[in-house]
């Protein structure tokens, strides 16, 4: 079978374009309202239905899988696209010029995702309502990034989010400070001994670089890594790095940010590596001997997420990290299946 690559756009005709606009307008006052697991169905249903209609590649994938839409009658037996065809095609619902591109970090000499997005309104509204669900108003908190900003890093996803937060928060001081590293230093003890809410964000690498360079008491900050080393320093496992930082900086628990470019939600954890994703996002556990097969609670197996917020594009995604689901309902992320490919933020720092 062959596929259509990343260079073009091809269109379908199963809907007229009023039909699509009203779908999406659908889509867009659903999916960010509360989904208990009756609502999250019925609109998984449906974006599943409109992206076998209007996604191409979702559509031929399925068709080789010889899936029948119409016996599907729970989001468990929607087929999940592997994430690789994000390198390899143009994986969109319907023909559009995007609004905005996104890539992946990569590495050299492999190929980068793409992520092609119609709408940017819907990112805005997942990257911002995600955030506040687990951490309150943004208005009110102010947001420190270890990271590159747009200008340093147009395509990335994450420095976008960030940026959002940032003109977002009321706060003068929110910004960037990824090369500004004595000021992001006078700056926090200030906020510190101010009382108030405040984030600092960072790639793991840079987080290490500061706290090494300025140790400091941040009781009251939320700090959030987003990542590995990815070459730029010795790797360590997140408890290591956690319990570093927390030492460095005489905090309590160290916050993480799981999402990526191939999607346009994100999960948070507060506590232990255990991952909590917004209610139009779910995660599930596949075989990694059977990818059709999902697995149970407190099982290993490969990552799949459902993210309604991509209904421009798949929502239906099969990630390359090995994970579990606690009983609770959180998940955890062990491991990637094949370590060549590191994918990473923290590869956009030169």
């Amino acid at each position: 079978m062959e596929f259509k690559s990343v260079s073009g756009y091809k269109s379908t005709t199963f809907l007229g374009q009023d039909q699509v606009s009203k779908k999406k307008m659908e889509f867009n006052e659903r999916i960010f309202e509360p989904l208990n697991e009756d609502d999250f169905n019925i609109v998984a249903l449906d974006i599943f239905h409109f992206q076998f209609e209007r996604n191409e590649i979702y559509r031929k994938y399925i068709c080789v899988l010889k899936v029948d839409p119409g016996n599907i009658i729970h989001y468990s037996q929607i087929p999940f696209l592997p994430v690789s065809f994000f390198k390899t095609h143009l994986v969109v619902s319907g023909a559009f010029l995007p609004e905005k591109i996104f890539l992946s970090s990569g590495t050299t000499g492999i190929e980068r995702s793409q992520h092609h997005i119609v709408d940017l309104s819907v990112y805005n509204e997942s990257l911002v309502k995600g955030f506040e669900g687990f951490y309150g108003s943004l208005e009110w908190i102010t947001v420190f990034a270890l990271t590159p900003d747009q200008l340093q890093n147009p395509d990335s996803s994450l420095i976008y989010m960030i940026e959002k937060w940032i003109m977002r928060s009321k706060s003068e001081v929110s910004g960037f400070y990824l090369n500004r590293q004595e000021i992001l230093a006078k700056a926090l003890k200030e906020q510190e001994s101010s009382g108030k809410p405040f984030l600092l964000i960072g790639l793991s690498y840079a987080l290490l670089d500061f706290a090494e360079k300025f140790p400091m008491d941040l009781k009251h900050a939320i700090i959030i890594e987003t990542g590995g080393m990815k070459g730029k320093r010795r790797e360590m496992i997140r408890e290591e790095l956690h319990a570093f930082l927390s030492a460095r900086f005489n905090c309590g628990e160290i916050h993480s940010e799981y999402g990526m470019t191939e999607l346009l939600s994100q999960a948070y954890s507060k506590k232990n590596g255990n991952f909590n994703a917004p209610s139009w996002m779910k995660v599930m556990i596949r075989d990694t001997n059977d990818p059709f097969c999902l697995l149970p609670d407190g099982k290993t197996g490969g990552i799949n997420i459902i993210d309604l917020a991509n209904y421009n594009s798949c929502s239906f995604i099969a990630l390359q990290d090995l994970g579990k689901i606690n009983h609770d309902g959180s998940f955890q992320v062990l491991g990637r299946f094949d370590f060549s490919d590191l994918r990473g933020c923290n590869l956009m720092v030169d």
